[in-house]
């Protein structure tokens, strides 16, 4: 029913305002999300976020392989969070004992319209090559931060950390922003996921969820492309729906 909807979308909503802490939110911008990124310690000499223009062969095959990661933008809707509570209900996620197990690194979110940050983490945290530089913030954060710590642990972690709270900052305010970034109480209904292959399984990673959600087998070269095969669910989801963006951790 439509008070049914009103519901998700209200309990949605203060899921990303109830924080003890409110930023304000990343843009989906490859530009951005690359200074980022660099400043948070990868070395984007190798890599960098592009775009993914749609999930069709045609579009993923413009981008070179493999990608390490995909970071997937979408808008929280009525149907979305209906999803997400019948695939909580159902048990879906991995327990933290499983992820750690399985050596998948997965935070919860705590603060509001920390999405973009926590999505970028859970791509860089879970990639096979060593492009952290060390003694870097992300390099000293996953030396704290393990796999095995807690995923509401890793949450606090990340919420007394003033640099991070301040890069992210900065990156909100970048020229490159196509939009202006508002004013912190704004409502902000969409949300940043990543997708990660960890030893040949595709992972979805979303700080709202209870845990890392396993989609099945996937190859590194394949990532994009079964990431791009879930992705396809949100949107058929949602077919009204425009504001989906896509972009892949890709070759240079």
């Amino acid at each position: 029913s439509s008070e049914d909807n009103k519901n998700i979308v209200d309990e949605a909503k203060s899921c990303t305002t109830s924080k003890k802490k409110r930023w304000f939110p990343l843009e989906s911008n490859p530009t951005i999300l690359n200074g980022y990124i660099s400043k948070l310690g990868f070395n984007t000499d190798l890599y960098e976020f592009v775009d993914v223009y749609a999930t069709e062969e045609w579009a993923t095959s413009m981008v070179p392989k493999s990608v390490l990661a995909v970071i997937f933008l979408y808008p929280i809707s009525p149907v979305q969070e209906q999803h997400r509570h019948e695939e909580s209900s159902s048990g879906a996620a991995l327990s933290h004992e499983m992820s750690s197990q399985r050596k998948v690194w997965y935070t919860k979110q705590r603060i509001g319209n920390a999405c973009g940050t926590i999505g970028v983490l859970h791509a860089l945290a879970n990639i096979n090559v060593d492009l952290i530089q060390p003694e870097s913030w992300i390099s000293t954060f996953l030396h704290r931060a393990t796999c095995d710590t807690d995923p509401l642990v890793k949450a606090e972690i990340l919420e007394s950390d003033d640099v991070i709270e301040t890069l992210h900052d900065d990156a909100t305010q970048n020229n490159n922003n196509a939009t202006g970034r508002g004013e912190i109480d704004d409502e902000v209904l969409t949300h940043f996921i990543a997708f990660t292959n960890v030893d040949g399984m595709l992972y979805e990673l979303d700080g709202r969820k209870d845990g890392p959600i396993c989609h099945g087998e996937t190859k590194q070269e394949q990532l994009l492309e079964d990431s791009c095969r879930v992705i396809k669910l949100f949107m058929e989801r949602d077919p009204e729906e425009l504001r989906f963006t896509i972009l892949a951790l890709a070759p240079k």
